[in-house]
């Protein structure tokens, strides 16, 4: 079998993954932090809300999460997960309008052990894929190709999920 190193995932997850001594947490803090046309929050609900990844695999990687601290989903009051739910459903339908994608992955990752890149507030993972879109730039050439700026996916997203 032959393995497949993404090298670039270490300093990623070495800044990101709550290895600091700081109790801050991005998901408690992202909503509050500035508008959203620059935290590239995506819709808001009362409990639940939607932002584009900042290290996305691809275009359009959302990340769905709620408000309240919680560390995954079997603390999730009916609310939150009713909204989770639902925003997924309107999040896909804007995803669908901007960008055409040809399928989903749609996932969680729960501990550092897991992959999770933010630890201890649970998010779920809307991830667009198309035909293709496989490639090996990122592991052999150290780039990830993303081929729209982050505010523009944002812009036509959030002009999506307002109508």
């Amino acid at each position: 079998m032959e393995v497949l190193w993404a090298g670039w995932r270490a300093a990623y997850m070495a800044e990101f993954t709550g290895e600091s001594q700081s109790d801050d947490c991005l998901f408690c803090e992202l909503p509050d932090s500035g508008p959203d046309n620059e935290t590239f929050v995506v819709e808001r609900g009362e409990a639940v809300y939607s932002v584009l990844n900042l290290y996305p695999y691809t275009n359009g990687h959302m990340l769905l999460t709620p408000f309240r601290h919680v560390a995954g989903p079997a603390e999730l009051d009916p609310e939150e997960v009713s909204e989770l739910w639902a925003l997924l459903g309107s999040s896909q339908l804007a995803l669908d309008a901007a960008v055409s994608p040809h399928g989903y992955n749609l996932g969680a990752n729960l501990g550092r052990d897991a992959g999770a890149g933010v630890l201890g507030h649970f998010h779920l993972h809307v991830v667009p894929r198309w035909r293709g879109d496989t490639n090996f730039m990122t592991t052999v050439g150290s780039a990830r190709v993303l081929p729209e700026a982050l505010a523009d996916t944002w812009g036509r997203l959030r002009e999506m999920v307002r109508k």
